[in-house]
């Protein structure tokens, strides 16, 4: 028990000289972040020992989990709400965002952004060496397997718009503004930009030319880390997920053909792919290709589904509601281990878009 109360009496101390260091006074508190040039090792760790880190859940934890346990901190974090409100006040120091959504709204002034500028710092999970692999585009075995000619094809145009839309990012946010993005279109150009970077830069910072393509050191690391982290309450999906290789959730021969042109008339015209979010840059590829007539080009009348509604990406595949969807690679796994028998065919960002944002101390 003495034990016990001198453990309690550390933390509660590292806790006090962590929040010292960042202070709890508002956005205008001298007190309030880090230095320029502190090490992100220190910055984690008194975050972490404040209890001032904060990440969604829903899935997006795993990259968190596995930082703080690099550090070997304790695994745990605060709930953060989809907006930026507790990273300005101060709620959280070390707050979860997306390069292309919450770090834009944080650093810009456009509408709805908090205005921030170069007054924050940013801790990187493809620096850190953490980083798991996020959108891609999926479907059923099934469908692959009956449909190769629609499977490629989609692809194929899908790439085209992809490599469009990196190309000239600005026409991809107006072409997105123009399809009903979910954004203003201030943050819909930021979102493009920061998007380009995703789906042309691997983990290693290194230049990525083959849109889609597969980096199976990159993919092996999600998958490592989502086995080390997701918890399944069924014990049987949980077995099938701990199993899992790459082999069984992904087929790379898709892409190969569709980018060789090595494919005939479609088996399926009309076809549907549901997004992971609402419509917005994060989604550029597929409204580029819509509006330029690439699908159309290759036989296909494709209908884009914005996703955030009751019914997800990875069970709108399964249940044929959709052909196609967006998902992170973490998802497709559990589905699979759930029984759904998705095959992703592309790995559209080719490293995380996750960091985690501070504020620097004057």
């Amino acid at each position: 028990m003495k034990k016990n109360l001198t453990k309690l009496f550390v933390a509660a101390a590292l806790a006090t000289f962590a929040l010292a260091a960042f202070g709890c006074k508002g956005k205008k508190s001298e007190s309030v972040g880090w230095k320029k040039g502190t090490p992100s090792s220190t910055i984690i760790r008194e975050a972490a020992e404040a209890g001032k880190v904060g990440n969604w859940g829903l899935g997006n934890e795993y990259e968190i989990l596995a930082l703080l346990a690099k550090y070997n901190l304790p695994t745990n974090y605060l709930s953060q709400a989809f907006d930026m409100d507790g990273f300005d006040d101060n709620t959280i120091a070390l707050a979860s965002a997306m390069t292309y959504n919450e770090l834009g709204l944080v650093q810009n002034s456009y509408d709805g952004g908090y205005k921030y500028g170069d007054s924050v710092g940013t801790i990187d999970m493809n620096d850190e060496g953490v980083a798991m692999m996020e959108d891609n585009i999926f479907t059923t075995k099934r469908f692959a397997k009956e449909n190769p000619n629609t499977v490629k094809a989609f692809l194929a145009a899908s790439l085209k718009g992809w490599a469009a839309a990196c190309a000239n990012p600005k026409e991809a946010a107006e072409i997105c503004y123009k399809y009903g993005s979910s954004v203003s279109a201030g943050h819909q150009l930021h979102m493009a930009n920061e998007v380009k970077k995703l789906c042309e830069t691997n983990t290693k910072g290194e230049k990525v030319t083959d849109y889609g393509a597969f980096d199976m050191t990159a993919m092996q690391q999600t998958l490592d880390i989502a086995k080390k982290y997701v918890k399944l309450s069924d014990a049987e999906a949980g077995k099938k997920f701990a199993s899992l290789t790459l082999a069984d959730i992904m087929d790379a021969s898709y892409i190969k053909e569709a980018q060789a042109g090595a494919f005939g008339k479609p088996e399926k015209k009309a076809v549907k792919i549901q997004l992971k979010w609402l419509p917005d840059a994060q989604f550029m590829g597929y409204y580029v290709a819509l509006d330029k007539g690439y699908y159309a080009d290759v036989g296909l009348d494709v209908t884009i589904v914005p996703g955030g509604g009751d019914i997800a990406e990875t069970t709108a595949v399964y249940t044929g509601q959709v052909d196609f969807g967006v998902t992170w690679v973490t998802n497709l796994a559990v589905a699979d281990a759930g029984g759904m028998d998705l095959l992703e065919i592309a790995q559209i960002f080719q490293k995380s878009g996750l960091v985690l944002v501070y504020k620097y101390k004057d």
